[in-house]
């Protein structure tokens, strides 16, 4: 037998802030293993969610044809179907309830599945098919980044705000302030980045309830803080540079507006509290003497790039965190410099290579409802003065069963509508409570441009055939819309191969076919630094604010019922539920992807991480099963009694898929039995990280 070897150049189109170059390595057609692009910069490395691949491409349960359910929602009883059948069924539901309840009540939901590409794009697609459908009502907002995508707008004026990693080449100083780089990546080169950075001798910071696998690797000091109380934090930390006059004045003055009603209030001259380090450490647990330390080091030390991850902006109150993070920025005189950073996004919110996508018709736009409360809108629909009444929902790209707030709500919603419909690899919770669900190919099966959070394109081949019989979502999508009349619109008369060759063709790559065979092309400037031109003059790259400066005291923030300027909001204690839940992202998953293979299951950690004060007023013991109780649901999982977490916090890594027994109690660990749908306010984005608990042996 000839064997046949190809190596050729892919990159993950996954939600993971990653986007690495990589090769898929295939033998007389079946993928045998993943490494990293031998063309890549020497920072930039994949991590094991990649390099294996092969395991789910290949895995057991994967979905080889589709599905129409036969059993109550929920059983996993399907039969299987021909495409012709399950499309026909499909469409015939899309058309009965738009001509039946009007289009209103048609939601898609999902979208980050296969999110970085230009063309296998879930987002992308779902919102052009349904907008061409029309009128049908959308999700607004995002799991992931909708409060500091709202505030920042308030701040910057929608400016882009990140930086390219190689910046850090010249920072003195790194403070990750709840940004676990090595578990979450944030992009393929900030972990070489910084770990570099920490061999020259620079002091890494890590702020984060849990001493984390970014503490152990990357850090030199770890602060502990309590979550949702990262906003008092800092308003100690900026209590102390004033009081030791390091503040950069003249930096506040040039580039901010609104400073002085901050000041005010952070020497307690609204409510007669200081914010100081003894008064916030009564609150958010890090030692006063900790904080004035580190808040030293930090007026002393330029220049120092704060890169504040998204979980301290996924709590009660998390707006005022983003603003606080920008402001310690602004006062240190860090903002626009090469070394330092705005305090903005940390997913790298700078222009990426000159490239299309897929286009997205703006028209037929129907009512939309807030991510964080669509099973709320769905459940109480025009009567609780919801927007529409929901019939059918139709998934691409996400399992809400895991991963939206409050799952026994989540499926009380799937229950009430009358059809729904996946696209997925695997029969996932949301899947199980589908009508039809329609299997999809991996990235590996398809080729893409992908966009990585650098100053990169990538791009990705069709390494291997698509598995028996399963499609792109954009082909199934193509079917759909030829069955529903508007083939031509969606499609554009295009392949998905066509549209690839569209976008390249109007893209900057110069060189089409080099770009094929390297996978890599490298944007004209890697050392970016957000504002950096606004920095340099504010009166000639004024921002798209009132004061075209940042803007501390947006009025119209102050509309929204909150200070005008960033003031400490945090969840109060509960006697009921006295522990501090967290939810942080886990290293062998991308979400609740890969939950189900068991090389992944047996590597990662399944258990509560609860501090042993905690633990022994409870009567627990390491490796004990507990029950963890909030106001939404209870949960049984095995404790970790451990110093690596704070007091009155326990921690249990998000994406299990559900397993819930008949009495309610989630038997596997999904921890979003445990969130509310209730988000913070005012930008209605989720609050997974303020969540309040109590632990009890069972």
């Amino acid at each position: 037998m000839v064997v046949v070897m190809k190596k050729l150049p892919v990159s993950c189109n996954k939600d993971c802030g990653g986007g690495c170059p990589l090769i898929a390595h295939v033998e007389n057609g079946r993928l045998q293993k993943i490494t990293n692009n031998p063309l890549r910069n020497r920072y930039m490395t994949g991590c094991v969610r990649g390099y294996q691949m092969p395991k789910a491409v290949y895995a057991p349960d994967r979905l080889r044809s589709p599905l129409i359910r036969t059993g109550e929602r929920g059983s996993g009883q399907f039969k299987q179907a021909s495409w012709e059948q399950a499309l026909d069924l499909v469409a015939q539901q899309l058309q009965e309830t738009g001509e039946t309840y009007g289009k209103s009540a048609i939601l898609p939901i999902g979208g980050s599945g296969s999110c970085v590409g230009a063309v296998h794009n879930t987002a992308l697609l779902k919102d052009r098919f349904f907008r061409l459908l029309g009128n049908c009502t959308e999700l607004s907002g995002n799991y992931s980044e909708q409060t500091i995508e709202f505030t920042g707008a308030f701040l910057f004026g929608g400016a882009f705000t990140g930086l390219d990693p190689g910046t850090l080449q010249h920072s003195n100083l790194i403070i990750l302030w709840g940004a676990n780089i090595v578990d979450n990546r944030f992009g393929c080169e900030m972990e070489s980045r910084i770990r570099e950075a920490k061999r020259r001798g620079v002091p890494v910071i890590v702020i984060d309830p849990r001493r984390n696998r970014t503490v152990s690797r990357l850090g030199t000091t770890w602060i502990p803080v309590q979550p949702g109380t990262d906003s008092v934090l800092m308003a100690a930390v900026l209590h102390v540079l004033l009081e030791r006059g390091l503040v950069d004045h003249e930096s506040v003055q040039r580039l901010s507006r609104g400073f002085e009603g901050l000041e005010a209030y952070i020497r307690g001259e609204n409510d007669g509290m200081a914010k100081t380090p003894e008064w916030a450490e009564s609150i958010c647990g890090t030692p006063a003497p900790l904080i004035r330390e580190f808040a030293a080091l930090y007026g002393n030390t330029k220049p120092a790039a704060l890169l504040p991850g998204l979980s301290i902006q996924r709590t009660w109150g998390g707006e005022e965190a983003v603003r606080m993070a920008a402001v310690l920025q602004i006062a240190t005189g860090n903002v626009g410099i090469h070394g330092g950073s705005t305090g903005g996004n940390i997913l790298n919110k700078l222009p990426q290579p000159l490239c299309e996508t897929i286009r997205l018709n703006r028209a037929n736009q129907g009512s939309s409802i807030p991510v964080s409360r669509w099973p709320d809108a769905v459940i109480g629909g025009t009567a609780e003065g919801d927007p529409c009444d929901v019939r059918l929902i139709y998934t691409v790209g996400c399992n809400f069963l895991s991963q939206g707030s409050d799952i026994h709500k989540n499926i009380q919603a799937f229950q009430k509508v009358r059809f729904s419909v996946c696209h997925d690899y695997f029969l996932t919770p949301t899947a199980r409570y589908s009508d039809v669900v329609l299997p999809v190919t991996t990235f590996l099966e398809r080729s893409d441009v992908i966009f990585p959070r650098s100053n990169h394109l990538f791009y990705s081949h069709k390494a291997i055939e698509p598995v028996e019989d399963v499609k792109n979502d954009y082909d199934i999508l193509c079917e759909l819309a030829d069955r529903l009349g508007f083939m031509e619109e969606f499609s554009e008369n295009r392949s998905a191969e066509q549209w690839i060759e569209h976008v390249l063709a109007g893209s900057e790559v110069q060189d089409i076919e080099s770009f094929r065979e390297t996978g890599i092309h490298v944007g004209e400037d890697q050392n970016r630094t957000g504002l950096s031109d606004f920095a340099s003059d504010p009166k000639a790259h004024r921002l798209n604010t009132p004061s075209g400066k940042i803007q501390l005291d947006f009025s119209a923030y102050g509309e929204t019922g909150f200070t005008p300027y960033p003031e400490c909001r945090v969840l109060r204690q509960s006697e009921s539920f006295p522990l501090r839940l967290i939810t942080p992202h886990a290293r062998y998953r991308t979400h609740s992807q890969n939950h189900n293979i068991p090389w992944f299951r047996e590597r990662q950690d399944r258990s509560l991480w609860i501090h042993p004060t905690d633990a022994h007023s409870r009567g627990i013991s390491n490796g004990q099963e507990v029950l963890v109780m909030s106001d939404r649901g209870r949960m049984r999982i095995a404790a970790r009694v451990t110093e690596d977490i704070t007091p009155g916090v326990v921690s249990a890594h998000q994406g299990v898929w559900p397993e819930i027994d008949r009495d309610g109690i989630e038997m596997a660990g999904s921890v979003n039995i445990l969130t509310p749908t209730d988000p913070t306010e005012p930008s209605l984005g989720s609050r997974t990280h303020s969540v309040l608990v109590e632990v009890g042996t069972l």
